[in-house]
């Protein structure tokens, strides 16, 4: 049971999701972390595998297509171009607010201590190898290992 008085001490955050609107709030929460003296951890699984993946990292797009955030009927955002033309208006509105692309912000979250691990049952099941993510990915984890190293944690599902 929780008090008034007890703090957040540990984060780990669950990123599932492989575009924008789906990476970066798993990206700014665990830098909101480490800028506070949390620790941090974020598990990449399924799409969010993207995040880390050295080929797909600097080619997130936003969802256009059934996302209910574009405030637009599915049909719009099924048209051509339109994931791209969301993908560069949300690109001018982060950059014009400076905020860094995915790949500077992987790399700035692990070097303030943030822990990035990868879903070992998404890297079978989308048959990757260590070498096709980034540096800055700490290891491949069941989903017991990582319920081991977040004991004691707040688990947030981005």
């Amino acid at each position: 049971m929780s008090t008034e008085n007890e703090k957040i001490k540990k984060v780990s955050i669950i990123c599932s999701k492989g575009s924008l609107d789906g990476i970066y709030p798993a990206l700014i929460m665990a830098n909101g972390a480490r800028m506070e003296g949390l620790e941090a951890s974020i598990f990449f699984t399924f799409f969010g595998l993207d995040a880390i993946t050295k080929k797909r990292m600097n080619k997130i797009k936003v969802s256009t297509v059934g996302n209910p955030g574009m405030h637009m009927p599915t049909l719009l955002g099924a048209i051509p171009g339109m994931s791209a033309m969301a993908t560069a208006m949300m690109n001018k509105k982060m950059n014009d607010l400076d905020i860094p692309s995915i790949p500077e912000f992987i790399e700035m979250i692990h070097d303030a201590g943030a822990k990035l691990y990868g879903c070992k049952v998404s890297v079978d099941m989308f048959g990757l190898k260590p070498e096709d993510f980034c540096e800055q990915v700490e290891k491949v984890l069941t989903v017991g290992e990582f319920y081991h190293l977040s004991a004691g944690a707040q688990i947030i599902f981005t």
